[in-house]
């Protein structure tokens, strides 16, 4: 790290390491058993200025370039999946403003998200997921203003962000073309939120439908041209999956670190289970597998800071090896752990849990590999 990036990084790392096995691992398990919001993750990274570290300075944030949030990401999830999605959907939910908001919209909303408002991102619907130009939710011209109508589906942290970026269609007709971005405030009158999803895992972060019903926004509200809505959203992903690869990247290495440590310290036939070649085999893949994914993953990073011509590809690669890796080591620390790994006194399983979902959202790992032969000729 240190020879490739530089010091500061890994400063980065170990201090926000710090901060997560200090105010945030303790409560992991019960953020999980309770399936409740991890206010403690939340207050915690506030006061660090962790909340939403990736806003620039002069929206009063902390000006972490993609490589840093992607530290930050990682380590938090190293201890607590749930708490990841913190500062991992403030940025999905902000970076349509980042790269279509006027100067004004900046300066009205990213230091609110700076001092805790939460920023959600509101793309899927219950027809529409990787088809997600199959949207139904709706935003109609009305004077100089619009009104929005419909629903959206899977919405993480909904509830708790006070702001959301919609995806809308303004013109049917036009298919992904007619497809626009907007702000929305939780406080606006016609905003309101299904029930809790009960969730396989991270079920510290609420998952939830949002609905629109006549929502009625003035157009300062709009993000970008009309219609640049669909192409926004993808270029978005672009940036953000790359959050998907840290947060599953933290997820491996903290069931790697365990399952390592418990191999050296659990007695079977007189010595440690580590000195049994199975089990040292298993630990070598994970190791592997998790340098293998880290170094795509801050390659990715780097390619989204600078804005290279590749970072499709990258960024398409580096979400789909990571959550496969961390859905295989997850595995693999749960069977190295035997019994113990399969209740929940131990974390792995948790982890487990919490990978699975790692390889589907912000595009599945199926619709990545699609995503990356089409971006073929960019290596």
């Amino acid at each position: 790290m240190e020879a490739l990036f530089g010091s500061e990084y890994e400063e980065l790392r170990e201090s926000v390491r710090a901060l997560t096995e200090k105010k945030i691992a303790p409560f992991a398990h019960d953020v999980d058993e309770q399936a409740r919001y991890p206010q403690e993750a939340s207050e915690a990274l506030k006061q660090a200025g962790l909340f939403a570290a990736h806003v620039p300075s002069q929206y009063s944030g902390d000006g972490a370039d993609s490589l840093a949030t992607v530290i930050i990401i990682e380590e938090i999830a190293r201890v607590c999946g749930s708490s990841s999605l913190i500062p991992a959907v403030n940025k999905l939910g902000s970076v349509p403003l980042l790269l279509a908001g006027s100067e004004a919209q900046k300066q009205k909303y990213l230091p609110l998200l700076v001092k805790g408002a939460g920023f959600s991102y509101c793309l899927s619907e219950s027809g529409a997921g990787s088809d997600a130009a199959a949207m139904t939710t709706k935003a109609v011209r009305d004077g100089d203003g619009w009104v929005i109508s419909g629903s959206k589906k899977w919405i993480s942290n909904a509830g708790e962000s006070e702001f959301y970026t919609v995806l809308a269609s303004t013109d049917p007709t036009l298919g992904a073309k007619g497809i626009t971005a907007f702000i929305v405030e939780k406080s606006d009158a016609g905003v309101s939120f299904g029930a809790h999803e009960k969730k396989m895992g991270f079920r510290g972060s609420p998952t939830r439908e949002v609905y629109f019903d006549s929502v009625r926004i003035s157009d300062d509200r709009r993000l970008g041209e009309v219609g640049t809505g669909f192409a926004l959203a993808m270029k978005t992903l672009d940036h953000t999956r790359i959050t998907i690869a840290a947060q599953a990247l933290g997820i491996a290495q903290g069931a790697f670190e365990f399952a390592n440590k418990y191999a050296h310290e659990r007695q079977q036939f007189g010595k440690p289970i580590f000195d049994f070649q199975g089990i040292q085999f298993m630990l070598a893949d994970m190791a592997m597998n998790i340098a293998a994914a880290r170094s795509l993953t801050y390659a990715a990073a780097v390619k989204s800071e600078r804005g290279e011509e590749d970072l499709t590809f990258f960024s398409a690669a580096s979400k789909c090896f990571a959550t496969d890796v961390a859905m295989k080591v997850t595995t693999d620390a749960v069977q190295i752990l035997g019994g113990y790994g399969y209740v929940s006194d131990f974390p792995v399983e948790r982890m487990m849990r919490d990978a699975k979902l790692t390889q589907i959202y912000e595009g599945t790992n199926q619709v990545q590999r699609i995503v990356i032969a089409r971006h073929l000729e960019d290596l």
